[in-house]
């Protein structure tokens, strides 16, 4: 085989085939007696072979950006007996680019950030373009990169793209968004290249690069003397050019006579400072209040610290307007004290309140009575003088709480109330007694000067300095001779037997009576007897039967518990008996059975007697 070199370049459009080469071998001498064959891609449809001469002819447009090259299979055989002269051969026809492709951008528009108040030369982003020409053959797809418009803020590197800042310090507050429009050249940038171009829109972000300002030097405000605490009073702004963090900004009051009765918040959403109440105002003692109120951004760049605080303060006037307020009490509370014999009438104790406001207005004073359903109390409407309407007694009740209600004469809406505590002081007018009903039991074998009972008195007094008793017998029975009595240290009482031989048969019961003082101002007492009974008591002194019926029955049981045992003993027997008795009745039928023969129902006697 004897080659031409097989290119075709794409695109060729004239009015005859391009040749694009000849196939030929070294056994054809020209005498038309070879003939040459065409097959693989494109054979027939794009290129065409004169059998005789060996010239390949393209036929038909190409694109090299559609298929850059094409293989072919050659063969020469005898024209007339068409064997084959030579072996079969391959063959690739390349496809010539020319630049018939414009650069372009596949992910245009593009978007970009950059920090305003950045540095000259800092970079932006970087865009690419593709060209669908061969990058290998030619300039065709080699591009150069330029900006149209967008200039002298921004710079682009020819061959990589790169996005830079052509100005230093590009501030965000004065303009924040800029549209550069970006070119891509083939040929390397020279004439009669194609290009494509495609937007890039560069925003620029926030710094705090700018301090906060107060829309106003001077701010005034008015608030009610009785507004409630945490009440909002106002809202002073501090304005800021920056955006999100780099606006925020913290409010505080550094100055003013007003520090310890108002506070300032800030509102994260509103970019504001609130002025809020924190302590009761009052316009009688103070009616204006200046405050001096700062705003600091939170967020401080350090790199810009060199342009000055990044604070701002304001002045705040505060007026405080008179208000009608309730009556104030000279205290929260009162607590009063008044001795149980109190006579009706008297001057338990006072209550006083005025009008806070400059009117002054007269004050009248009432008991809420639901504070006093029994009445206990009266008080003067005029000067506050609580005074007793019914009598007392500490014993029944030690605390009586009121509510004293003072009432503005002339606007009777302003109200105020306060609790008063009254105690009931104690006076000796309880006798002690007997703190339970006690009674004693004396052993037969006792012996002499065994204690038979320690008593304890109780009293329903309450002495200051607690309770002391007199324990003493009735003066007729002094000389008692068979009991005496001893006062022991803890207040208590013990009794005693004077002698032994005590004989229940001769005597059951005794009664002691006990005369008990207590040792108020004036002393008061009373008598309580004491019940003694006589038992027999085991050798051990456990006392076990105390009736004189004891000594008729041996085995312990008194004659009227026998009669209660036996009583019901007969009970249950009359209760079984009249049981059996109506299980017998309710078993005998009372009618006669349909299937029962009359004659088996009769019985026949045939007894004498």
């Amino acid at each position: 085989w004897v080659w031409n070199q097989m290119f075709v370049l794409e695109e060729f459009s004239g009015p005859e085939p391009i040749l694009v080469g000849r196939l030929h071998t070294d056994l054809d001498p020209g005498s038309k007696k070879v003939k040459y064959i065409l097959s693989g891609d494109g054979a027939g449809t794009i290129f065409q072979i004169n059998d005789i001469t060996g010239d390949i002819h393209a036929i038909k447009r190409l694109d090299r950006e559609e298929k850059a090259e094409y293989t072919l299979t050659a063969q020469a055989v005898d024209w007339e007996t068409n064997k084959p002269l030579e072996p079969p051969s391959e063959f690739i026809i390349k496809v010539q680019d020319i630049n018939d492709n414009a650069p372009e951008f596949l992910n245009g528009p593009y978007h970009a950030t950059v920090p305003e108040m950045s540095i000259l030369g800092t970079s932006v982003t970087n865009v690419t373009a593709t060209d669908a020409d061969d990058p290998v053959y030619g300039n065709s797809a080699k591009l150069v990169y330029s900006i149209l418009e967008g200039q002298p803020y921004f710079s682009i590197e020819p061959e990589t793209a790169i996005i830079k800042t052509a100005l230093p310090n590009m501030d965000r507050e004065a303009k924040e968004e800029y549209l550069v429009v970006i070119q891509a050249k083939d040929m390397g940038g020279h004439s009669g290249g194609l290009s494509g171009t495609t937007t890039l829109t560069v925003t620029l972000t926030d710094v705090n690069d700018n301090p906060p300002k107060f829309a106003q030097s001077l701010y005034h405000f008015s608030v009610p003397e009785d507004v409630v605490l945490g009440t909002a009073i106002g809202r002073v702004k501090a304005n800021d050019q920056d955006i999100g963090e780099n606006a925020q900004s913290s409010y505080d009051i550094i100055d003013g006579d007003g520090t310890a009765l108002f506070e300032i918040t800030s509102d994260a959403q509103a970019q504001d400072g609130i002025i809020r109440l924190r302590k009761p105002l009052d316009f009688e003692t103070k009616k204006s209040y200046t405050l001096k109120v700062e705003a600091a951004n939170v967020h401080i760049d350090p790199r810009f610290s060199g342009r000055g605080p990044f604070k701002d303060t304001a002045t705040v006037k505060i007026v405080v307007e008179d208000a009608d307020e309730p009556p104030v009490f000279s205290s929260p509370t009162y607590l009063l004290e008044v001795h149980e014999n109190a006579a009706l009438n008297s001057v338990i104790g006072q209550v006083t309140a005025r009008d806070p406001d400059i009117t002054a207005s007269p004050i009248r004073f009432s008991i809420d009575r639901h504070t006093d359903l029994e009445r206990q109390f009266n008080i003067n409407a005029d000067d506050g003088k609580i005074t007793l309407a019914t009598p007392l007694d500490r014993e029944l009740s030690v605390w009586h709480n009121i509510t004293i209600i003072a009432t503005e004469i002339r606007n009777h809406s302003q109200i105020s109330r306060v609790p008063v505590a009254i105690k009931v002081l104690d006076v000796n007018d309880n006798a002690p007694e007997f703190a339970s009903e006690y009674e004693a039991f004396l052993c037969e074998n006792g012996k002499p000067g065994q204690v038979i009972q320690t008593v304890s008195a109780m009293d329903k007094d309450d002495p200051k300095n607690g309770h002391y008793f007199l324990y003493s017998l009735l003066p007729e029975m002094v000389n008692n001779p068979n009991f005496t009595i001893k006062k022991n240290e803890d207040n208590s009482l013990s009794i005693l037997a004077k002698h032994n031989g005590f004989n229940r048969q001769k005597q059951e019961v005794y009664l002691l009576p006990i005369i008990i003082s207590d040792s108020g101002n004036p002393p008061l007492s009373s008598t309580s007897t004491l019940t003694i009974r006589v038992c027999g008591c085991s050798s051990d002194g456990v006392a076990q039967s105390c009736n004189v019926e004891a000594y008729v029955l041996p085995i312990g049981l008194s004659m009227g518990a026998l009669i209660a045992i036996l009583a019901c003993i007969i009970l249950l027997l009359v209760i079984v008996v009249l049981f059996v008795t109506l299980r017998r009745h309710k078993n005998e039928p009372l009618i006669i059975k349909d299937d029962e023969d009359v004659r088996e129902n009769i019985i026949r006697y045939d007894d004498e007697g």
